[in-house]
């Protein structure tokens, strides 16, 4: 999903009996926005994976941080990391 902020496809509060307009765009020019989502979806994942740190909860559970190394060596194994 994809939203805008350009004037052209703003729609007034006041326009609810104007009639719509709109371009539809070619499957051809629409994917590299579907691909740069999903690579910006999987660096976020990335991301919390690898930034996240020990956490305590107030009844004293712990959630260990991801062990970042031991991971490393695992998607390596596989060839599952991107280099």
């Amino acid at each position: 999903m994809a939203f805008s902020t350009h004037l052209g496809v703003r729609i007034p509060y006041s326009s609810k009996d104007m009639e719509r307009v709109s371009t539809e765009v070619s499957n051809d020019h629409i994917s590299p926005l579907f691909l740069a989502v999903l690579e910006a979806t999987e660096e976020a994942i990335y991301n919390s994976l690898f930034m996240a740190t020990d956490m305590r909860g107030q009844k004293g559970r712990v959630m260990k941080a991801l062990p970042i190394q031991k991971t490393l060596k695992i998607l390596d194994k596989y060839s599952a990391r991107k280099k």
